[in-house]
């Protein structure tokens, strides 16, 4: 099932990006050097859809780690957390061991049989 759900939203997605690379693949010039217009210092010269696809990366990466560090305040609760369970997990433990030898066996042995002798 999560196959055929994969296979359901990956090959749309593909059939996208092969049609807006073949639309938009007209060389662009992209200059950064904002003070010599005539000749830069760096240029870089690809297809359109090359920045477009690096513009979609960079935001994906920018919102990844935008999501994680504003999560980071549940996960270091979530860690506390375990680590105070684990510690109420071991002192349980203990109490039951510490229940288990305090136990009182038989005072006096069970009589061999009902008559007195």
């Amino acid at each position: 099932m999560k196959r055929l759900l994969w296979l359901l939203v990956a090959i749309p997605v593909g059939i996208v990006v092969v049609v807006v690379a073949v639309a938009n693949r007209q060389l662009v010039t992209l200059s950064l050097d904002p003070f010599a217009t005539d000749a830069p210092a760096l240029v870089v010269t690809l297809p359109l859809y090359m920045y477009l696809f690096a513009a979609l990366f960079v935001g994906l990466i920018l919102g990844g780690v935008g999501a994680w560090m504003k999560q980071g305040r549940w996960r270091r609760e979530a860690r506390e957390r375990r680590y105070e369970a684990v510690h109420w997990h071991k002192e349980a433990d203990q109490l039951r061991e510490e229940k288990e030898r305090a136990r009182p066996g038989p005072a006096l042995p069970a009589p061999a049989s009902r008559r007195a002798a």
